[in-house]
């Protein structure tokens, strides 16, 4: 195991009618005026919007609305949240809804108080030295955003999809968590939200870091929950247990748990930034197009931890032929994925004649020389996989 430094200060406020409570935290994290920033409609329609709004009200805390975040956020939705910030001398950001939302709250948050351009932050030209607080309610169980300090953005003019990781600045210092916001998702949704917390767990659990027997546990056991929740889903998505579980797996996939004391992989992540960059899919079922591709390749390069991988979480039978058994795993992997309705291929993403050489090329300019940890990825690795998932 690595030495690690692990830092995980939000307060989760997780059950029914939470959200009422939202009004009370900002002012207990001395919000004065606070952004409300949201996607679509459905906030709007299901109520939770006007709920949220009552409840800072009450508590006597002010704020503005920022509507209008699409899947895939965009800088260019960043840059005017952060005018309107420092317009209405917002300190406080208030996503509602999923990690679109909350990932552009937080590149605002980042943008605010600095001087230059946000997108700095994202190409590695400056660092996050201060930002204005986050806060979270939570509708879509999925990125896991609610607990860690990541953002993904996507620059309109060059569509570089890029993440900017700032757990002591960009963590939500609370997030409320009531599955039964989650009732009304459509099941693709619901099966994207799985994918990509299952690979957030999967992207630390591929690692050549020796004696991480507990974090090896933590990730197994995560994963073993979110199947057995997803196929109860599957069968009653009003299911409040099932929706309870699948929300606070979310957050346990992404808020650092899984993988203290690991080498992280994160290839995946950057194989499929690429897809939904150019072809603005929706990012867990590009995911679950790129990791059955990514395992695939790794069965047969680097097969250990796919097979431990193959046995411990769909019970496949130990064998001195480790391919055979990670290859096996992966069969699993895809037949769970297309239960949910997930695509496994390109074609059942909707894209019949991907760019592989763009992909390519665009993935290892944005990402250097070497791609990913478990199995170094040049960019005819990346091609091949991206060839995989044809």
């Amino acid at each position: 195991m690595n030495n690690f430094v692990f830092y995980s200060p939000t307060e989760f406020v997780f059950g029914k009618d939470t959200e009422m409570q939202v009004g009370a935290l900002a002012h207990k994290y001395g919000a004065r005026k606070v952004m409300i920033v949201y996607g679509g409609g459905s906030v709007v329609r299901s109520g939770l919007l006007d709920r949220v709004k009552k409840s800072l009200q009450e508590s006597g805390v002010g704020y503005c609305e920022f509507g209008g975040i699409q899947p895939n956020p965009v800088d260019t939705k960043v840059y005017e949240g952060i005018e309107i910030c420092r317009r209405e001398q917002v300190d406080m950001m208030l996503p509602v809804g999923g990690g679109s939302v909350i990932d552009t709250a937080k590149a605002i948050a980042a943008g605010v108080p600095y001087a230059g351009d946000f997108w700095d932050f994202f190409i590695g030209r400056a660092k996050v030295s201060r930002a204005l607080k986050v806060a979270v309610v939570l509708t879509i169980p999925a990125a896991g955003s609610e607990g860690s300090g990541n953002s993904v953005i996507t620059k309109v003019d060059t569509l570089q999809k890029l993440s900017l990781r700032v757990p002591e600045l960009l963590r939500p210092v609370f997030s409320i968590m009531n599955p039964e916001l989650t009732y009304t998702l459509p099941p693709f949704q619901t099966a994207c939200g799985v994918a990509d917390m299952m690979v957030h767990i999967m992207e630390r659990y591929f690692t050549n870091t020796q004696d991480v027997e507990i974090s090896d546990r933590l990730c197994e056991g995560t994963l073993t929950a979110i199947i057995k929740e997803a196929y109860r889903l599957k069968q009653n998505p009003e299911d409040y247990g099932a929706r309870a579980n699948i929300m606070w797996c979310g957050t346990i996939a992404h808020n650092g748990t899984c993988g203290v004391g690991c080498e992280e992989d994160w290839a995946s992540h950057f194989l499929e930034h690429e897809i939904s960059a150019i072809y603005d899919v929706t990012h867990g079922a590009g995911l679950s197009v790129v990791v059955p591709a990514w395992m695939t390749f790794a069965a047969e390069h680097h097969p250990k931890k796919v097979a431990q991988f193959a046995s411990r979480i769909f019970g496949i039978p130990e064998s001195e032929d480790l391919e055979e058994m990670a290859l096996a795993g992966v069969a699993r992997l895809k037949h769970f994925f297309r239960y949910l309705g997930l695509p496994v291929n390109f074609k059942e993403l909707g894209i019949e004649h991907p760019d592989i050489d763009r992909l390519a090329e665009n993935l290892h300019r944005n990402k250097g020389e070497f791609v990913g940890n478990y199995v170094k990825l040049t960019k005819e690795n990346s091609k091949e996989i991206y060839r995989l998932a044809l």
